[in-house]
């Protein structure tokens, strides 16, 4: 490990250290004791939700809706409130797997975040639309008024966060992204400030956020500075943006390379933030282990230990309202495919297996928000 000394087995997890000595590489992880508390209620506690992703296919996955029965208090789309997903082709409107997931957060008590009414990078833009040439700015705008309209207001009020605008920002240079509505709107901050604005407007009362993966990992320099200065400029020009979506994807950095200089970094950037009035979301959580050896109980360990200290520095700040994992169980994470590991072994970056069991993670998200303090 480098960095700091780690809390490694939490002081939390009794047994790890003979878990971690039977443990074969690659093998199952052991059972161990764990915090049964629901967390959506330890959430409750401190003024907090807690929650998940989910895609629509999950809701007929009895296994999985047992746990997020039990866990969360509320979820959002994987993909299903994306554009690519609800408008693929300038003559299909397809609202069917968003309606499911909203029909079943309904039927069982559930809010909803929704994710995201506009994912300002051309990379996840259909084709036809990042083809398109707009004869002015109106036209534009009328076509973002309307697809706008369509998505915010369909589920409304139900949907009480809305994350208006996704990842608008390059990650390697700071610079906001353009696309065939930029072109011809004189800018991304005039598209952004029209969007939250006519989300605003469909959606009157909603929580508004700016989403992104900007995160305390090596190389997001550029990339937070950059969406620092996209929510001041917002903020400057009125727009109703009230929340700042923290991914909290850890993708790059493995778990054991949150040193305490990048702590102080991160919690720079987190305190800069905070001083523009806006709440946290931390709308995305995950670990990622591509590069960390075979062995599940140290990997789980190191996971586990990365949680805490992460939810710690988040959980600290009254901000942060909401906390919700990217997946419940290792083997529909989008990670399994996204940095493959080298060696085939399955990677573990969520609270419960692919068998469905919980895991130190789990562990590691009840003690953090055990310790937080009450959000007034």
């Amino acid at each position: 490990m480098t960095g700091m000394s780690r809390r490694t087995a939490l002081g939390l997890l009794a047994g790890a250290g003979a878990m971690a000595a039977c443990a074969t590489p690659g093998g199952p992880a052991p059972a161990f004791p764990v915090d049964s508390e629901p967390l959506k209620d330890l959430a409750k506690a401190k003024g907090l939700l807690f929650g998940t992703a989910m895609a629509a296919y999950q809701v007929d996955d009895p296994e999985y809706v047992r746990l997020v029965q039990a866990d969360c208090g509320v979820i959002v789309a994987e993909n299903e409130h994306k554009w690519y997903t609800i408008h693929p082709q300038p003559d299909v409107w397809n609202f069917e797997p968003a309606d499911k997931l909203v029909g079943f957060a309904q039927a069982n008590g559930l809010k909803m975040r929704g994710h995201t009414v506009i994912w300002h990078h051309p990379r996840w833009f259909p084709d036809w639309v990042n083809n398109l040439t707009f004869s002015s700015a109106a036209e534009a705008e009328a076509m973002l008024s309307d697809y706008i309209t369509r998505v915010a207001s369909r589920a409304y009020p139900f949907i009480h966060e809305w994350d208006v605008i996704n990842e608008a920002v390059d990650d390697k240079t700071g610079e906001l992204r353009e696309t065939s509505f930029s072109r011809a709107m004189g800018g991304p901050m005039n598209v952004m400030e029209f969007c939250f604005r006519k989300t605003a407007e469909v959606s009157p009362g909603t929580r508004l956020a700016y989403n992104d993966y900007m995160s305390w990992e090596s190389g997001n320099e550029n990339h937070r500075t950059g969406v620092l200065k996209l929510m001041e400029e917002l903020l400057k020009r009125g727009a109703p943006l009230t929340v700042f979506g923290m991914q909290s994807h850890s993708n790059f950095d493995m778990p054991d390379e949150f040193t305490p200089a990048k702590q102080k970094a991160w919690r720079q950037f987190c305190d800069e933030a905070a001083g523009m009035g806006l709440d946290f979301s931390l709308t995305e959580f995950d670990v990622n282990d591509t590069r960390l050896g075979p062995d599940v109980a140290r990997r789980d360990e190191l996971i586990a230990s990365f949680t805490k200290d992460y939810l710690d520095i988040m959980l600290s700040y009254p901000q942060t309202k909401e906390l919700l994992m990217w997946g419940l169980v290792d083997k529909y994470s989008w990670l399994q495919n996204f940095l493959p590991r080298t060696d085939g072994v399955e990677k573990r970056p969520t609270l419960f297996d692919s068998n469905y069991q919980p895991k130190q993670m789990r562990e590691a998200v009840a003690a953090a928000l055990r310790a937080a303090p009450v959000r007034i």
